[in-house]
């Protein structure tokens, strides 16, 4: 295949790894707002066998994957390895040992290449998912982080520049998902699988609390509204009622839902922005997306969210953060190091 050597020297090439969790992710990214390819080697079907993330397993298969991945995402922009600007990696938070597996090929990359190096925030990068399918959307704005693993509202100042509005005191969204879906047999990932259920169901069926947390009241907490759906199955079974899926996974959905598109919008209108993005795995939620939209709307807010791809874990929204951060000057050394809790806007 004829490599496109050619391009400007205003073209920045970024190739991209993401390792934080069960996919094993790469891509090229030019410019950091056009991707060339994202290739996304998913473990989903082999977690779902165990009910949720097996750090172990999931290390092992980034091991058997990154290069293939690489490869193919090489093979698919038409360019190779002597045409990158940059490699960039998200080195935290995640996994450490599935991290460990990125960081270590991106460091032998980019030490063989003679490229530079760039270590990315995994949160970062979901907050630059935005900027791929979004040519009009530049800082500063508002951004909801929702996934798995956190749940942050965050002000974006400049690219990798945040201040942390409020952020979850115990279960992230998705986590709360997860462990509902598990309760009421529907199996991992929870996420989807209750989007799908809630479709059926009547959202204002069972009125489940809505948490307001002392100190801060753009911080969550899904703790409380976890232990009351387990609490609603247990009483149930007790009482030989039956439980109405559909229902209970509506009306627990919205109590997420509301609870994070009301906190969203009392900051946007508390610290004067007109726009809001939302990024992360639940980003990719119907209802979410849904009530988000009709509040901004309302308020009279513009409204930015990428599409489900690029709300799961991928490298494209990687080589979109990383482009900024290169262009800014940060560059990672080889003593790079996975940090598993590395924290929003920490070096």
């Amino acid at each position: 295949m004829e490599m496109k050597k050619n391009h400007t020297e205003e073209d920045v090439y970024i190739l991209a790894i993401e390792s934080s969790c069960d996919e094993t992710a790469a891509a090229v990214v030019k410019n950091g707002r056009e991707v060339l390819s994202n290739v996304i080697s998913s473990q989903i079907a082999l977690h779902t066998l165990y009910g949720g993330v097996v750090p172990e397993i999931a290390s092992r298969k980034h091991i058997e994957k990154i290069n293939q991945v690489i490869e193919a995402a090489l093979l698919e922009a038409g360019m190779s390895l002597k045409d990158m600007d940059a490699i960039g990696v998200t080195y935290g938070p995640g996994l450490v040992g599935a991290l460990l597996v990125g960081v270590a090929e991106a460091k032998a990359l980019a030490y063989g290449a003679k490229k530079p190096l760039v270590g990315v925030h995994h949160i970062e990068g979901h907050i630059s998912a935005n900027f791929i399918e979004h040519p009009d959307l530049l800082p500063p704005f508002l951004c909801l982080i929702v996934s798995g693993g956190h749940t942050h509202l965050v002000i974006v100042k400049d690219y990798g520049e945040f201040e942390i509005l409020g952020r979850t005191r115990d279960d992230a969204a998705g986590e709360a998902f997860d462990k509902v879906a598990r309760a009421v047999g529907l199996g991992y990932p929870g996420g989807p699988k209750i989007d799908k259920a809630a479709k059926e169901g009547n959202p204002n069926a069972i009125k489940f609390p809505r948490a307001k947390v002392d100190g801060n009241i753009y911080d969550f907490s899904f703790s409380g509204l976890k232990s009351a759906v387990l609490n609603h199955i247990n009483h149930a079974n007790m009482m030989g009622e039956e439980i109405h899926v559909p229902d209970l996974t509506a009306s627990f959905q919205n109590a997420v839902v509301d609870v994070l598109v009301s906190h969203t919008i009392e900051a946007a209108k508390e610290h004067g922005f007109q726009k809001i993005a939302i990024a992360g795995g639940v980003a990719s939620n119907s209802a979410l997306r849904e009530e988000m939209k009709k509040a901004c709307n309302k308020a009279g807010f513009t409204f930015y969210y990428p599409s489900p791809i690029y709300c799961t874990d991928n490298a494209a929204m990687i080589g979109a953060a990383a482009y900024y951060e290169y262009i800014n000057g940060a560059r990672a050394g080889l003593d790079l190091n996975a940090i598993p809790n590395l924290k929003l806007g920490e070096r």
